[in-house]
């Protein structure tokens, strides 16, 4: 058999393993999984050459995100017209595209290695962390599946209030790391035993850590989420439109929490469109609120065709008698369905998605103000963006005491978009230690309380209304303060200092070819 022939069962295994873990994202019980899965993509790397170990590494990452967002092809296809071919065409590039950084990183992890088991796994670990962030940033970012949303109920949770999603992912990198390094040095028991001990030692001791409370009590608020269940096919249709805007009337009229919270588009029209087909709309859902002692958040596109159209959240209460209503305007945008990339008109050309064309707003949005509480909300996949929402701490005096998070994932039809979403929104609460009202078209309409559990949820897929209470938080956690101060920052700093001292240290005598390997 020829070397290439051998590489083949390699091959298979890394994307094998990759798609595999992708199961802990929503079954987030298995945390392990991950830990256990990238522990053997970091053995197979250990010693190969950097072309080989970039082949693997971009092997997995594409299994990875193609196992995990699959559900994209729903979007396109059924909901946005392209052919099946191409929908599936386009989801593969977009993973293949995205898992070029994990590629590079394994590629140079293998180029760089030391052959000294620690500093080696301090240099896989921050080379995973570059390529989440490469995939978080460039491009406006696709940080789905992010490598630490897997760990949302596992031990290294406990880190989040302190270093986000970002760290945590990096410490489960290292974890998997030392056990690699443990399995490479099996012939030297004692330093397999070391990795070893500090591969269990890092969730046996974060699971000592708990999580600390950073933030205290800012009172009680009663709530009532809406979930529409309008079909994605008829929610832009102006055969079914009036329908859903009847229902939403009804709901919104009886309403019994103080803060009522509806879906993304809830009313799909703008405000042209809505004043043309039933003129006496939206001034009855004004004077609901605004003459009353409750509040609402209603997800609405705003503009017009010279000004420019936005995916907005309008805040109705008794404040906006003496003023214009409160507007969030939402700041990170989906690309082809909100906006579109330079040089793509013509793929977005091809797919049927209304309004594919918004403003962003600000990054630094005010909150709504209902009673004591400060809500911030957030649109569809903003709440993926830990370093954007942080933003909003910037101030501690004005810092949100909630966040609402208005989605359709309707899109993405009965699938595992839906946990998947729900699971980032819980990720979010532990990093500020906030509590997150969620309120989808389609699910997973839930309360969120600041330690990440779910308190109260609709089943998904149904058409009704969740009343509830939550807690709103103050103070800051140390995530929330360093990152609303210097955002990604300190990331690339840590990976720089990590990478310059792994050149410092001279490698080992008896290393594998990492520099000068070429095999």
């Amino acid at each position: 058999m020829n070397r290439r022939s051998a590489e083949w069962p390699q091959s298979l295994v890394a994307a094998s393993l990759g798609a595999l873990q992708t199961v802990a994202f929503v079954h987030t019980a298995l945390w392990w999984l991950p830990l256990l899965c990238t522990a053997a993509l970091a053995a197979l790397v250990w010693t190969a050459a950097p072309r080989r170990a970039g082949l693997l590494g971009w092997l997995f990452g594409s299994a990875w995100l193609a196992a995990g967002v699959w559900w994209l092809f729903i979007s396109l296809h059924r909901y946005g017209g392209l052919p099946a071919w191409l929908a599936v065409l386009a989801v593969a590039l977009l993973c293949m595209g995205l898992a070029l950084y994990l590629g590079l990183a394994m590629a140079l992890f293998a180029r760089w290695r030391r052959g000294r088991w620690l500093p080696d796994v301090a240099l896989f670990a921050v080379l995973w962390l570059l390529a989440e962030l490469a995939r978080t940033v460039i491009f406006t970012g696709f940080p789905w599946l992010a490598s630490g949303y897997a760990q949302i109920d596992g031990p290294l949770a406990a880190w989040a209030p302190w270093v986000g999603v970002s760290g945590i992912g990096t410490l489960s990198a290292a974890v998997a790391a030392l056990l690699a390094a443990a399995w490479h040095r099996r012939s030297r028991p004692g330093q397999a035993l070391a990795a070893l001990a500090l591969a269990l030692a890092v969730p046996a001791g974060s699971a000592a850590l708990g999580t600390r409370e950073f933030s205290s009590s800012a009172g009680e608020i009663s709530v009532t989420l809406l979930q529409g269940n309008v079909p994605q096919d008829e929610k832009f249709s102006m055969q079914h439109v009036p329908q859903a805007l009847a229902w939403l009337a009804q709901v919104l009229q009886g309403a019994r929490g103080q803060l009522v919270v509806a879906p993304e588009t809830a009313v799909p029209l703008l405000p042209e469109q809505l004043a043309e087909l039933v003129p006496e709309y939206w001034p009855a859902l004004r004077a609901r609120f605004e003459n009353s002692a409750q509040a609402a958040l209603l997800g609405v596109p705003l503009g017009d065709y010279q000004s420019g159209y936005t995916n907005s959240v309008v805040g109705l209460s008794s404040a906006s008698r003496v003023g214009l209503p409160y507007r969030y305007d939402k700041v990170h945008l989906v690309p082809f369905g909100e906006f579109i990339p330079t040089g793509f008109r013509w793929f977005t050309q091809m797919m049927d998605i209304p309004l594919g064309d918004f403003a962003r707003g600000r990054l630094d949005a005010p909150s709504f103000v209902v009673g004591e509480q400060r809500i911030a909300p957030n649109i569809c996949y903003e709440d993926l963006f830990g370093s954007e929402l942080a933003m909003r701490f910037a101030d501690p005096a004005q810092a949100p005491t909630i966040f609402a998070n208005v989605s359709n994932i309707g899109w993405f039809g009965d699938t595992i978009a839906v946990p998947q979403h729900l699971n980032i929104s819980r990720m979010r609460t532990l990093e500020f230690q906030r509590p997150m009202l969620r309120a989808t078209n389609t699910g997973a309409t839930a309360i969120i309380d600041h330690r990440a559990r779910v308190t109260a949820q609709l089943p998904p897929f149904t058409q009704g209304v969740l009343d509830g209470t939550v807690q709103g938080r103050h103070g800051l956690t140390p995530f929330a303060a360093w990152s609303a101060r210097f955002g990604l920052w300190p990331w690339l700093v840590l990976a720089g200092v990590t990478i310059g001292v792994a050149f410092i240290v001279p490698p080992a005598p008896s290393a594998p070819a990492g520099r000068g390997g070429r095999r």
